[in-house]
Order: C-alpha cells, then sequence, then structure tokens
C-alpha cells in the first residue's frame, strides 16, 4: 500500500498558532471559573451552585459561577470539532483557517465576558456570536476542503 504524504503549506503554522490560541481561552476560562467557585462558596467536586444556592442569596456569584462554568463547558464540547477542522483546513487554507480560529478564539473570549455577568441572555452581547459564526466558517471550511480532496481523488 502506498504511503501518502502531507506536504503542509507555508503558512500552516498560523494554522497551529489559532490552535494553540484556543489552550490559552480554556486556560483563561478554567481560572475565571476557579475564582468565581471560590467567591461562591461552591466546593468541589460540585460542578454547578444548586437553584436553592442561587436563589438563596444576594449574591451574584452562585450565578455567576454558573454562567462561567457553563461557558467553559461550551467551548469544551466545540473544541475537538473546532481544532480538526482548523487542521483539515488549514491543509489547503491556512490563512482562512488561522483568521476562523483566531476569530473564534475571540469569539469565546466575548461569549464568556457577557455569560458570566450572570445574566445569561448576555452571552452574545458583548460579540460572543462572533464565536459561533466563527465555529460555522470552520466547519464549512472544512467540508469545503475534503470535498476538494475527495473530488479529485476520485478523478472527477
Amino acid at each position: 500500500m502506498p504511503v501518502a504524504t502531507i506536504t503542509l503549506p507555508d503558512r500552516f503554522p498560523l494554522v497551529l498558532a489559532a490552535g494553540i490560541l484556543t489552550y490559552c481561552v480554556n486556560i483563561w476560562q478554567a481560572r475565571l471559573v476557579g475564582v468565581l467557585r471560590k467567591k461562591a462558596g461552591i466546593e468541589y467536586p460540585q460542578a454547578y451552585a444548586e437553584k436553592a444556592q442561587v436563589e438563596g442569596t444576594e449574591s451574584l456569584y452562585p450565578m455567576k459561577f454558573n454562567c462561567a462554568q457553563r461557558a467553559h463547558q461550551n467551548t469544551i464540547e466545540t473544541l475537538p470539532h473546532v481544532l480538526f477542522g482548523l487542521l483539515v483546513t488549514g491543509i489547503r487554507y491556512p490563512t482562512t483557517a488561522a483568521v476562523l480560529g483566531l476569530i473564534y478564539s475571540f469569539g469565546r473570549i466575548m461569549y464568556t465576558l457577557g455569560y458570566s455577568s450572570g445574566i445569561p441572555k448576555r452571552r452574545f452581547s458583548k460579540g460572543g456570536i462572533l464565536g459561533l459564526g466563527a465555529n460555522y466558517g470552520i466547519f464549512l471550511a472544512s467540508t469545503w476542503t475534503v470535498g476538494e480532496m475527495l473530488w479529485e481523488n476520485f478523478g472527477y
């Protein structure tokens, strides 16, 4: 069986940098969750503040903690697909992949800042929609890239 060789484009390191940036966002989100966990008085291993903890106090910290935790979890839920999509797209379109990765990370930061206000409806108020748009863009770009590869492979 022949061995396939993948030649990476010159700008592929930009794709890798965009991928590493998602790691930085994840660390920042985890730190924010930890700070808010402490301020809310939520002990480990409790993942979220219970409804009674949120409603039984005038403090906004239990709700802020829940919202920050949810924003972080949502990022973790999307990361495998985003990173795979960046790598696939980057094989042919490294600048597009890098820009989409940068927008995704910026959007996740803005989403987290809006959501961690303690008012869930604010999750898209600070530009968090950018992360969602970039996620869809990565999906479309990676699908296009794979489609091109399949088209070429089957000689159409």
